[in-house]
């Protein structure tokens, strides 16, 4: 899978801080034995998810059954021996415990509770068992429930066939229904199922925007046990409006507005759009806003027309103090290499038309109070303040900074793990099948190269001296990465914002692809990719997201001969209707990769009142030849290195070149 690189021998003083913690041949010997054994279990489950846009509701689902894998454990344990209603009962209680106990509650008798809590207790720990089974005991008792941590595991290890061991079994079970601990158990143990059934967690981009609640899915990530990200377009926008990018904070209002989506911002986040909306009224009171009205959905009834006028109104005036934002950063960056998206100043008002790229289009509007043509890029001061306060309130949000910080901490452009490269976008390419170089920073750098420069780049957005001129340039890239032209997370030549919002000729939307999604297709060029990368062999792969797949076309998820993976089948609910499904995830465990297609989210309350999955399709699109041990991961590369160390070490105990110490 990877090209493992050989390490050195520790140096004596490495080996003499190596034994503070191994102070003796017995304590040292004893964790190489651990690790061996660890390295000779199965790898665990990898779970991939990308493009959630706030969708929370079917996010969580898609968490809780892990795409289908605790069905499986459940059909595989009980096929035989229960109904089809029966596992799908088991199923959601796993999925959704609390909820479901409310419900099945309500309608037995405490004599008939006693008994389903009897029942279930047993059903769910053989559940327990068997996805525990792949794990060191050690591993499970860390994963344990701190309050029932003794009894799960004794109930996980005990041998019911013994007679002595199943009276004592049962004891625990009637003693945790007697005493009226059942219902937390029971939520307890369906827990552990689920933070066992996988191990480590992907969420390949874009957890933010179109879906109502991004928020709630950052708390559930950072709740997570094992989790990385890659920065999707969208994510990125939110990080630079967390940083105080003004640019990206005009972004975010303005894309919010338009999708009508501003739950996330003003009850999630507590940011108020009161110096927007009063703005708004007074400078666009008597202005043409229609070209700005929102999109609605089934929340409409909820507004009338005064509303709607005003949500134009604060779409409007956002959207132009963006234009002009956007305008200074191109300005100030000449080396983004975006002149040609300088539009403001090329407007014919009296003509209301414009000229792009050669061709000339009629505007739909050109009522703008706040332009000044001789200086159109210039905020008045009335812009100036709204968009100060705004800022300030996104600076100010202890969660938006808590999840952002999340963001940074396990996040990142790329990763390659156990022989898979991960990104949202793409590595920017040009036609003839060469990777594009861009001239940032002084230096030109392309593929692999300027990944990590961008990344280091975006960091310094955040976590640079405020005020400073490279705290300054973050911010700036962290747009470019959003909508600069053939940039990693964006790949498109550019973004068509203002076309979109006051050109009625469709013609001028397009945002062409960049040659990457085409180029994608070769199995070669992947190869290629994946080589830059250090990874080679049959089964190693990039896997994306950010690109709907357009499944009811007859697209497939699957490119370049089964080398690369898109994973973005539609999970937002607005791009659904352009996929046919929504949304695809992949499961990659120690025996295959499989790639599961959902189809949409009844929600939540359907899911635990009438026992209703998602309904998906699995399909195994590679087999692994042998299955896939520890050793031949990421982390038993790390633990082969801890053995190598610790043999290191024995060998200096023995020969005297580091002592014993017997007192620790």
């Amino acid at each position: 899978m990877k090209r493992e690189a050989v390490s050195p021998a520790p140096d004596l003083r490495y080996l003499q801080m190596l034994s503070r913690q191994y102070p003796t041949v017995q304590a040292a010997s004893s964790e190489i034995i651990n690790l061996r054994a660890i390295l000779n279990l199965p790898k665990g489950t990898e779970h991939f998810i990308s493009d959630l846009h706030g969708e929370y509701e079917a996010f969580v689902h898609i968490m809780n059954s892990a795409s289908g894998v605790v069905r499986e454990k459940v059909d595989e344990l009980f096929a035989a021996s229960l109904s089809k209603y029966d596992r799908d009962e088991l199923s959601t209680l796993i999925y959704y415990p609390e909820e479901k106990l409310s419900l099945v509650s309500r309608d037995k008798t405490q004599e008939e509770m006693e008994e389903w809590y009897r029942i279930s207790l047993h059903r769910l720990i053989d559940v327990c068992r068997l996805v525990t089974s792949k794990y060191t005991r050690s591993k499970v008792r860390k994963a344990l429930p701190r309050e029932y941590s003794y009894i799960i595991d004794e109930l996980l290890n005990s041998n019911y066939e013994f007679h002595n061991k199943r009276e004592y079994y049962e004891n625990i079970i009637s003693t945790i229904i007697d005493i009226d601990r059942a219902g937390d158990f029971v939520v307890a143990v369906c827990q552990l199922i689920k933070r066992m059934v996988v191990d480590h967690l992907h969420i390949v981009g874009d957890v933010f925007d179109r879906g109502p609640r991004a928020d709630v899915i950052m708390d559930y990530l950072i709740d997570h046990h094992s989790v990385d990200i890659q920065w999707g377009n969208h994510d990125v926008l939110w990080m630079g409006a967390a940083t105080g990018s003004r640019t990206l904070v005009a972004t975010v209002l303005s894309n919010s507005i338009h999708y009508n989506n501003l739950e996330v911002i003003e009850t999630g986040y507590g940011i108020s759009l009161r110096p927007l909306a009063i703005f708004a009224h007074d400078v666009y009171k008597d202005t043409d806003c229609s070209c700005f009205n929102v999109k609605l959905t089934g929340d409409a009834a909820k507004y009338n027309e005064k509303d709607m006028m005003l949500s134009a109104k604060m779409h409007k005036a956002i959207t132009v103090i963006l234009f002009k934002l956007e305008g200074q950063k191109i300005l100030r960056n000449p080396e983004f290499g975006m002149e040609d998206r300088l539009l403001l100043d090329k407007i014919d008002y009296e003509r209301r038309c414009i000229s792009i790229g050669g061709v000339e289009y009629q505007l739909a509007d050109a009522d703008f109070p706040t332009v000044d043509r001789d200086h159109p890029y210039d905020l008045s001061p009335e812009e100036d303040e709204v968009i100060n306060q705004l800022t300030a309130s996104f600076q100010r949000s202890e969660k938006l900074q808590k999840h952002i910080r999340f963001l940074y901490s396990k996040g990142g452009l790329y990763k390659v793990y156990n022989g898979n490269l991960l990104l949202h976008g793409c590595i920017p390419m040009a036609s003839d099948g060469t990777q594009l170089s861009f001239s940032l920073g002084g230096k030109k750098r392309s593929g692999r190269a300027f990944l990590d420069y961008a990344e280091a780049v975006a960091r310094q957005g955040y976590y640079a001296k405020p005020g400073s001129d490279e705290r300054q340039f973050g911010m700036d890239f962290l747009w470019f990465l959003w909508a600069g032209r053939n940039s990693p997370t964006f790949g498109r030549d550019r973004m068509t914002t203002f076309e979109r919002r006051l050109i009625k000729d469709e013609g001028a939307w397009t945002e062409p692809k960049n040659a990457y999604y085409t180029l994608y297709n070769d199995p070669a060029v992947c190869d290629a990719l994946l080589k830059e990368f250090d990874l080679e062999g049959p089964h190693c792969h990039i896997i994306n997201g950010h690109m709907p797949v357009k499944s009811k076309k007859g697209e497939s998820p699957i490119k370049g001969g089964g080398r690369l993976i898109v994973i973005d089948g539609g999970l937002c609910k607005a791009y659904q209707p352009t996929t046919g499904i929504a949304g695809y995830t992949l499961i990659f465990n120690s025996e295959c990769l499989r790639l599961v297609s959902h189809k949409p989210f009844d929600g939540k309350e359907n899911a635990v009142r009438e026992n209703r999955d998602i309904a998906s399709s699995s399909e195994v699109f590679e087999r692994m030849d042998n299955k896939i041990k520890i050793s031949e991961t990421d982390i038993g590369t790390t633990l082969q290195r801890q053995v190598d160390d610790l043999k290191e070490l024995l060998r200096a105990y023995k020969t005297g070149l580091v002592k014993e110490d017997h007192r620790a």
